[in-house]
């Protein structure tokens, strides 16, 4: 019984001890990202016309697209480019 009890009190330990680290990553993250927003704002960039002869892409699926990011974020995502990715095959 002796050992179960150990065991127990080694698992309480270590879930704790992951607990409080896991806490302390999030806070710092939080932190870091806090004083980025605020020291190193994004540059203003003026808005093109999103056509489709200068992106490429249909101007429902760029509807789409922006919805779909905003209803990700919440209204607080930004779309800044969008394109194609090179394939690693």
């Amino acid at each position: 019984m002796e050992n179960m009890n150990e065991a127990l009190f080694l698992l309480v330990v270590g879930m704790l001890t992951v607990f409080v680290i896991l806490l302390l990553v999030v806070a710092v993250g939080n932190f870091i990202i806090g004083v980025t927003n605020r020291f190193l704002p994004t540059p203003h960039t003026p808005k093109k016309n999103d056509t489709e002869g200068d992106t490429g892409i249909h101007p429902k699926k760029m509807a789409a697209i922006v919805a779909a990011v905003d209803a990700v974020t919440r209204g607080k995502g930004k779309i800044i480019n969008i394109g194609k990715t090179k394939s690693t095959k």
